[in-house]
C-alpha cells in the first residue's frame, strides 16, 4: 500500500474512533444499582423502568436559612444533573452565595425499593461531609409518593440529618403517578356477565346474518337468523303468560252473556194471526 493510502486509512480510523468516543460522551448515563449487575433483582429493574418517564425532567428547590445558608438543590431521576462534568451527580447542591457545588448523591450508587403507593430512590456516594457525620459521604433519599394524574410535582426538601455520627442523609419528597399501583377493574360480576351476554348476542346476529345471506342465499328479512322463530316469539310469550297467569279454569263459563242469535230464538209464525180480519 502506498504512503498516501496508508495515511488516509489511518485518518479514517482515527475519525471513526473520535466519533464513537464523542457519541459515548453525549449518551447520558443512567442509574446503576449498588453491586454487580448480576445481583440486581427483577424488582429493582422494574422500578427503574417505572421511573424512566421522569428521567427527562429537571427538578429544583431553593432553601434559605437566615443569611448564612442559601442553596439551590438540582435533581434528576436516574440522570446526571450536569452530564458535561461526568461526575455521576444525580442530586447537586449549589451555594447561591459563592457558587460552590456539592454532590449530594450519585446515580452510580443507587438503591431503589417501593411500597404500596410510594417509591424510595436513594443516591449514595456524594461528596464527603466536613466536620459533620464523621466525614462520611453524603446521601440523598428521595421519597416519591403516589398522586394520580400528575407526572411529577411538589419536589421539596424535608430535612437534612447531619447531627449523627454516621448514616446522615438529605430527605426529599415529590409526587408522581409513576408511584401509583395499577388500578383494579371496577367491573362487577353482573357487568361482566352483561358484557359477555351482549357480545354473544352480537356474534349470533352477525354470524347468523352472514350465514343466511352467503350460504343459504336468503334475502330481505329472511336474512335474520331463525326469523320464523323470532316472528312467532310474541305469540309464544302471550300463550305462556296466558297459561301461567290464568286465574280461572280453562273451561269456566263467561261471567256475562252477550246478546246473540241463540237468545232471540225463532218467532212464532202465528203470534199475529188473531189480528188479521176473518
Amino acid at each position: 500500500m502506498s504512503s498516501p493510502c496508508r495515511t488516509s486509512a489511518v485518518l479514517v480510523v482515527f475519525m471513526a474512533l473520535a466519533v464513537s468516543v464523542r457519541a459515548e460522551q453525549l449518551k447520558e448515563r443512567s442509574c446503576d444499582v449498588i453491586g454487580d449487575e448480576s445481583s440486581e433483582s427483577q424488582m429493582e429493574r422494574a422500578l427503574l423502568k417505572k421511573l424512566e418517564p421522569l428521567s427527562q425532567m429537571r427538578f429544583n428547590v431553593t432553601v434559605e436559612k437566615g443569611k448564612t445558608e442559601n442553596y439551590v438543590y438540582h435533581f434528576r431521576v436516574c440522570r446526571e444533573v450536569n452530564s458535561t462534568l461526568h461526575d455521576f451527580g444525580g442530586l447537586v447542591q449549589a451555594d447561591r452565595q459563592n457558587g460552590k457545588t456539592t454532590v449530594i448523591g450519585r446515580i452510580n450508587e443507587t438503591q431503589v425499593f417501593n411500597g404500596s403507593d410510594w417509591i424510595m430512590l436513594i443516591y449514595k456516594g456524594g461528596d464527603s461531609y466536613g466536620r459533620h457525620c464523621s466525614g462520611e459521604k453524603r446521601r440523598a433519599v428521595i421519597m416519591i409518593s403516589c398522586k394520580r394524574g400528575v407526572t411529577a410535582s411538589s419536589f421539596s426538601i424535608i430535612s437534612e440529618e447531619r447531627e449523627k455520627e454516621q448514616d446522615c442523609f438529605y430527605l426529599f419528597e415529590m409526587d408522581s403517578d409513576v408511584a401509583c399501583p395499577a388500578e383494579d377493574s371496577h367491573l362487577s360480576v353482573g357487568s361482566i356477565l352483561l358484557i359477555t351476554f351482549a357480545s354473544l348476542i352480537a356474534v349470533y346476529i352477525i354470524g347468523g346474518f352472514l350465514y343466511q345471506r352467503l350460504v343459504v342465499g336468503a334475502k330481505g328479512m329472511e336474512q335474520f337468523p331463525h326469523f320464523a322463530f323470532w316472528q312467532d316469539l310474541g305469540n309464544l310469550v302471550a300463550d305462556g303468560c296466558d297459561f301461567v297467569c290464568r286465574s280461572k279454569p280453562r273451561n269456566a263459563p263467561a261471567a256475562y252473556r252477550g246478546v246473540g242469535d241463540d237468545q232471540l230464538g225463532e218467532e212464532s209464525e202465528e203470534r199475529d194471526d188473531h189480528l188479521l180480519p176473518m
